[in-house]
C-alpha cells in the first residue's frame, strides 16, 4: 500500500467524476481508450485504489483491480458498466504489484470473465509464497523480526497469541498469476503498446507501465505512465523491507527505490496515471523532489544516529503524519520496516554501522 500510516489522499475538485452521475461511482474518462475507476479501501485514508481500464482490440484490460472486499467489488463492477462494458468481458488484468489494494480482486474478475493475470515474476513469486506458508509461520516470523529490532515485549506479544492475533492475516490468499511481465517488453495488449518498467523499492516486482502512445490531448513528453504506488503527486509510498519468512537475504529497498525513481524520471511521460489521489504531469520534477524528501530523510535519521539506537526507538523518534502513540498497532509494524530499510541505505552507504555486541542491535552513525 502507498503510504500505509494513513496520508491524507486528496482528489483535486471536478477530477474523478464523469462518471458519478450514471453509475454513483467514480469514473473519469481520459481519452485515448483509457478510464480510471475509483475502487473504495475499506477503513483506509488513502480512500481508494484507481483501477484503469484500457481498450485493446480484444476487450478491456485492467490495470490493478483494487481490495478484495464485497463493497469494493460492486464499485469496480459498476465502474466497468459505466465505462460501457461489464466485468464478464474483461480480457486481461495487468498487476502493478502483488499488495492487496491492487491484486486483491484479481481472483474474483479472473472467475467473471476468465481473464489472464499478468504480474513481475518477484511479486508472483511472494504471491505463491504467501498461499503456501500457514499464518503460525508468519507471526512466528514477525514476532521474531520485532524481537530483533528491539520492539518492547507488550507489542510482541500479540504475535504469539492474544486478542489482537487474527486466524489469518489479510492478503495470505491472493490469486496466483498466469503471465510473467517481463522488464523492458511490450505486453501483448492487441492495439495498444504498453511496455513494463521494473521499478522495484515498493515491493521487489513493483512495475510502471509505459503507454508508449500519443497522449490524447497531445501534452509535451513521452506517451503516459501507469506509475501503480511508485510515484504518487502528493505523499510517498512506504519503503519497508522486502518480508520473507524463508528468504534471509540483506535486501536494500530503498536504493532500489531510488534508482527506480531516476529510471522513470528519464521517461519523461506526458503524464503520470497512479494508483492512489489524481493524475499529474512533470514526472521528472516529482521525482526530483522524491529524491530530495528522501536525502533529507536519511539526514535526519543520522542526527538521531548520535547516540545507538535500535530499530524500535529510531521508529519512534522519526517524523510521521501523526504521533507515535496515535499510530495504530499494525501501522507501527510498518513504521518498524521502513526504519530498517533506511538503515540498511545508510549501512550500505557507510554512513552508519551496527554496534558490535548489542543485543537487540543498535546503530550508530559514523
Amino acid at each position: 500500500m502507498a503510504d500505509s500510516l494513513g496520508e491524507s489522499a486528496e482528489v483535486r475538485p471536478g477530477e474523478a467524476r464523469s462518471g458519478e452521475a450514471r453509475s454513483g461511482v467514480a469514473v473519469r474518462d481520459l481519452g485515448g481508450g483509457v478510464r480510471s475507476i475509483a475502487v473504495p479501501i475499506p477503513d483506509n485514508p488513502l480512500g481508494h485504489t484507481l483501477v484503469y481500464m484500457m481498450d485493446t482490440d480484444r476487450g478491456p484490460v485492467l490495470v490493478d483491480t483494487g481490495w478484495d472486499d464485497p463493497g469494493s467489488w460492486d464499485v469496480l463492477v459498476a465502474g466497468l458498466e459505466a465505462c460501457g462494458t461489464g466485468v464478464g468481458e474483461v480480457h486481461g488484468v495487468v498487476i502493478t504489484h502483488h499488495h492487496p489494494d491492487h491484486h486483491g480482486l484479481s481472483g474474483r474478475v479472473r472467475e467473471a470473465s476468465g481473464a489472464w493475470i499478468a504480474m513481475h515474476a518477484a511479486d508472483a513469486a511472494i504471491v505463491r509464497r504467501a498461499r503456501e506458508t500457514r499464518p503460525e509461520r508468519w507471526f512466528t516470523y514477525m514476532a521474531a523480526k520485532l524481537t530483533a529490532a528491539g520492539a518492547p515485549d507488550e507489542h510482541v506479544a500479540p504475535l504469539r497469541g492474544g486478542p489482537r492475533r487474527r486466524s489469518t492475516p489479510p492478503g495470505l490468499a491472493p490469486a496466483l498469476p498466469d503471465r510473467e511481465i517481463l522488464p523492458g517488453e511490450l505486453l501483448d495488449l492487441p492495439g495498444r503498446r504498453l511496455r513494463a518498467v521494473w521499478t522495484p523499492g515498493h515491493t521487489p516486482g513493483h512495475v510502471c507501465l509505459h503507454l508508449e502512445e500519443q497522449h490524447p490531448a497531445r501534452l509535451p513528453g513521452h506517451g503516459r505512465l501507469f506509475s501503480g504506488d511508485h510515484l504518487l503527486p502528493e505523499i510517498t509510498p512506504h519503503i519497508g523491507l522486502y518480508e520473507d519468512p524463508d528468504d534471509a537475504t540483506v535486501t536494500d529497498p530503498l536504493g532500489d527505490y531510488l534508482d527506480s525513481l531516476e529510471r522513470v524520471g528519464r521517461l519523461a511521460p506526458a503524464e503520470v496515471l497512479p494508483a492512489h489521489q489524481h493524475t499529474f504531469t512533470d514526472a521528472p520534477g516529482r521525482v526530483r523532489e522524491l529524491l530530495a524528501h528522501h536525502e533529507e530523510r536519511l539526514s535526519g535519521l543520522l542526527s538521531l544516529l548520535r547516540q545507538p539506537l535500535t530499530p524500535w526507538e529510531l521508529a519512534v523518534r522519526m517524523e510521521w503524519n501523526r504521533p507515535w502513540d496515535q499510530i495504530p498497532y499494525g501501522s507501527r509494524n510498518i513504521a518498524v520496516s521502513e526504519a530498517e530499510a533506511h538503515l540498511r541505505r545508510l549501512v550500505k552507504l557507510g554512513r552508519a554501522e551496527a554496534v558490535a555486541g548489542s543485543e537487540p542491535v543498535t546503530y550508530v552513525a559514523v
